[in-house]
């Protein structure tokens, strides 16, 4: 029942700020880290793609980009018959990315359910990943909607990350606890890291599973002046004034991030499932990249200039 209204959003609309300058001394010209090869043949983005799919149909699997990421869009699907692409017009930070590609879900299918996933993490292994997504999925039916993001065990104190402080039991998904979330700790110094992975905390890896329409009301809840132009979006959507609506309420599309603007704002609305035997890692730095990719055994498609660039930066 689940498989059947699960439609899986992926967000590649980044431009990859943290890695740019090691990413334009790498390749000799800028490129955002989603649509970068660091390992093997296929991009972070081919990748995330290739694991939505496992999960749900190419025909719902909905791609948000930027639009000046047009061609480097559609010369990676290579192929892949992703059921809608969406080109945002500006960038208006993460709640518009989410809630784009909602609108256009939830005028096809009011029933949907959602799995969203970032397109610049790395993931491994894969079939443990998506039974994990799945599980939550599962999990998030069964609590009516409820949003429920998927947090990794963390190895480290991690400054750059954010952090989730689990709470109450709420139910099994398969064998994971679906756990309510007290709050979230996010970006925080040595000594509030090691306070929250003391204490049991997680880390965000900002891939949830939710009830479309739940998710949809939360965000009106959070910023009912973001989710007042996705309406009159959607009432524009399949009609010939769709292009020129989508351009116009992005003109007007106040910046709101879904983490700090929905996330933190309503804890009590969520709830959090440790994924379990998956290593996974936000590489927002070199450094970072290479030290998972040894963890692994994998060698980096950069090895041979590894030290240099890394040592710049």
């Amino acid at each position: 029942m689940t498989r059947g209204h699960l439609w899986s959003i992926v967000l590649a609309g980044g431009d990859g700020v943290r890695t740019s300058a090691f990413i334009r001394r790498w390749l000799g010209s800028a490129k955002p880290k989603q649509y970068c090869a660091f390992v093997g043949t296929r991009s972070m983005f081919q990748h995330t793609l290739d694991r939505a799919s496992l999960l749900t149909p190419w025909e719902r699997v909905v791609v948000v980009a930027a639009r000046h990421h047009q061609p480097e869009v559609w010369h990676q699907l290579d192929g892949r018959p992703v059921g809608i692409v969406l080109l945002q017009p500006e960038n208006r930070d993460t709640a518009a990315g989410i809630f784009l590609p909602l609108a256009y879900i939830l005028a096809r299918d009011p029933g949907a359910s959602v799995a969203v996933y970032p397109s610049d993490h790395f993931i491994y292994p894969k079939d443990r990943f998506v039974s994990a997504v799945e599980h939550a999925a599962r999990g998030s039916e069964l609590l009516g909607g409820r949003p429920v993001l998927l947090a990794a065990r963390p190895d480290s104190l991690e400054l750059e990350y954010g952090w989730i402080r689990p709470g109450r039991f709420l139910g099994w998904t398969g064998d994971a606890p679906i756990l309510a979330v007290d709050g979230f700790v996010e970006k925080p110094d040595e000594v509030a890291a090691r306070r929250a992975k003391d204490a049991g905390g997680l880390w965000n890896t900002m891939v949830l599973a939710a009830g479309g329409k739940q998710l949809w009301d939360l965000g009106r809840d959070c910023f009912p002046e973001v989710m007042g132009l996705f309406d009159r979006l959607t009432r524009a959507i399949d009609t010939t004034d769709e292009p020129k609506v989508l351009s116009a309420i992005y003109e007007t599309m106040p910046r709101r991030n879904f983490s700090s603007h929905l996330l933190q704002r309503r804890p009590d609305r969520l709830a959090v499932m440790e994924m379990r035997g998956v290593l996974w890692s936000d590489w927002g730095n070199p450094t970072r990249i290479t030290e998972t990719l040894d963890k692994i055994g994998k060698q980096p498609t950069f090895a041979e200039e590894a030290p240099e660039l890394l040592h710049a930066g």
